[in-house]
C-alpha cells in the first residue's frame, strides 16, 4: 500500500453506485437480485460487473475504493484488513455486508473463500507477495499496490504470480500512476528512439516533508502496525515505499537495470516514530558507465524546492521530468511536453480502466509485473549498499535469498 505522494495534487472524489440486476422467468412473477461472473455473460453494463475485494481498508485502500466505485465496472462485495475499526469504516460506506468484512492476519483468506472476481491489495507491502499469490492461486484477477515486495524472494514472488496469473487467464495490474501518463509516456519514447542522443549521465530525486503518524507509538505491534509506514520491514523502507516513484522513472528511461549502487543514509532527522531511515544518497552505475545520482529525504526541508524529479543529460538534450510537475525535453529535438498536475488520481483512475478492460477484453499479457519488479529491485539494491557501505551488483542481489522478517507475535490471527 503506497502513501500518497507528496505533491500539491490530489482528487478524492466520491460517488457511490449501487448494482442489481432483474431476472424474470417465463410464466412467473419471481424476482431475484445478483452478480453474473465476467465470465458467463458479456453485454450491457449491467451485466458486466465485476465482483471486487478489497484488502486493506486504510487510507489509500478507502480513496481507491472511491475510484473503482466511480468507473462504474465494479461491485466492491468484500473487505479485509487487521483492524475492526477500519473494516467497518469502510463497509457502512461501501454497503459490504457484515459477513462479508474480515480481519485479523487472516482476514485476507477469508476474504478469498468468498470468490469474488477480482482483489485490490493495498495492504503493507510486507503482505504483497503472500496475499497475491493466494489470490492467483484462488483464481482471481489482481489488482496491486506498489511496491509490490520489500526483499528480493517477495519481488520473484510476484513475478511468479504474474506468470501464473496470465497462465490462467487472469489479470495481475501493478498499479504505477507515472507510466500512464501520456506525457511522461511521449517523452520516454522519443528518449528511447534517440531525442537526447547518448546518454550520459541522470539525476533523480525524491524530496518530501515528514508523513503524518496514525497513532501514538507506544511499542505495541498493533499501534507499529498502524504506523506500518514507519517500520522497516513493513514497508522496505522510504527508499521502496515512497521513493520508488523516481526511481521507476530511471529505471524505465534507461529500460535495463543497473550494473550496481554504491552510498549512504540514515536516520538523523527524523527520530521520533518508527525505524525507517529519513534519507538516501546514491549513485546507480548503469552500462556504458552511465551514472543515476540519487537522494531523498522525508522531513522538513524548510521551504527548500522538493518534488519528485528526474534529469537526464544526453549529447542532443537533456530530458527533466517531475511527477506533478514539468515533463520536456530540451536541446536540439525539443519537445514542450506540459505539467502533469492530476497524475495521482488520474494515473490510478487509467489503470482502474485498463484492469477493467483486460478482464473484459480478456487480455491477459500482463504487462505491468515485469518492469514493477524490476524497478522494485532496484530500490532494494540502492537500500543494501547504503545498508551494507557497499558496492552492491546487480547479479549478487537477484540470487539474494535475504528475507525482511515482520515479528507477528502478539497479533491476532
Amino acid at each position: 500500500m503506497e502513501e500518497k505522494p507528496k505533491t500539491a495534487t490530489t482528487g478524492n472524489s466520491q460517488k457511490h453506485i449501487t448494482r442489481s440486476r432483474f431476472i424474470t422467468k417465463a410464466g412467473t412473477a419471481a424476482l431475484s437480485f445478483m452478480i453474473i461472473k465476467p465470465g458467463l455473460v458479456r453485454g450491457t453494463k449491467a451485466n458486466s460487473k465485476i465482483t471486487l475485494g478489497v484488502i486493506g481498508c486504510g487510507g489509500r485502500g478507502t480513496w481507491i475504493a472511491n475510484l473503482f466505485n466511480e468507473h462504474g465496472g465494479y461491485q466492491i462485495t468484500a473487505a479485509a484488513d487487521y483492524f475492526q475499526d477500519r473494516v467497518d469504516v469502510f463497509g457502512e460506506k461501501y454497503q459490504v455486508a457484515q459477513s462479508r468484512r474480515f480481519i485479523n492476519l487472516s482476514c485476507y483468506q477469508k476474504l478469498l473463500e468468498q470468490k469474488p472476481d477480482a482483489v485490490a491489495i493495498i495492504s503493507p507491502p510486507y503482505f504483497h507477495p503472500e496475499q497475491a499469490a493466494a489470490a492467483v492461486d484462488a483464481g482471481c484477477h489482481v489488482y496491486i499496490a506498489k511496491p509490490v515486495a520489500v526483499d528480493v524472494p517477495g519481488c520473484h514472488s510476484i513475478a511468479q504470480s504474474g506468470r501464473e496469473a496470465s497462465a490462467k487467464k487472469r489479470c495481475f495490474l501493478v498499479d504505477f500512476q507515472t507510466r500512464t501518463n501520456a506525457l511522461f509516456r511521449e517523452a520516454i519514447r522519443r528518449v528511447h528512439d534517440g531525442a537526447i542522443g547518448e546518454i550520459a549521465f541522470g539525476q533523480s530525486s525524491y524530496h518530501a516533508d515528514r508523513l503524518a503518524v496514525k497513532a501514538s507509538p507506544d511499542g505495541t505491534r498493533e499501534t507499529n502496525l498502524r504506523n506500518w509506514v514507519f517500520d522497516k520491514t513493513l514497508s522496505g523502507d522510504i527508499i521502496t515505499e515512497q521513493n520508488i516513484h523516481s526511481l521507476d522513472v530511471a529505471s524505465w528511461i534507461m529500460n535495463q537495470p543497473p550494473v550496481y549502487a554504491v552510498g549512504t543514509g540514515g536516520r538523523k532527522v527524523r527520530t521520533d516514530v518508527g525505524d525507517c531511515w529519513d534519507h538516501f544518497a546514491l549513485l546507480f552505475q548503469y552500462p556504458g558507465h552511465v551514472g543515476i545520482t540519487f537522494s531523498s529525504r522525508q522531513f522538513n526541508g524548510h521551504d527548500t524546492v522538493g518534488g519528485i524529479k528526474n534529469r537526464v543529460f544526453g549529447s542532443l538534450g537533456v530530458l527533466e521530468t517531475e511527477y506533478g510537475g514539468e515533463v520536456l525535453i530540451r536541446g536540439k529535438n525539443f519537445y514542450r511536453g506540459g505539467r502533469t498536475n492530476e497524475i495521482y488520481r488520474n494515473g490510478a483512475v487509467s489503470n482502474i480502466a485498463t484492469f477493467y478492460d483486460s478482464i473484459t477484453k480478456k487480455r491477459f499479457d500482463n504487462a505491468t509485473v515485469a518492469p514493477s519488479v524490476r524497478s522494485n529491485l532496484v530500490t532494494i539494491l540502492g537500500r543494501t549498499a547504503a545498508y551494507e557501505g557497499r558496492i552492491v551488483y546487480w547479479d549478487e542481489l537477484i540470487e539474494s535469498e535475504a528475507r525482511l522478517e515482520v515479528d507477528l507475535k502478539g497479533l491476532k490471527a
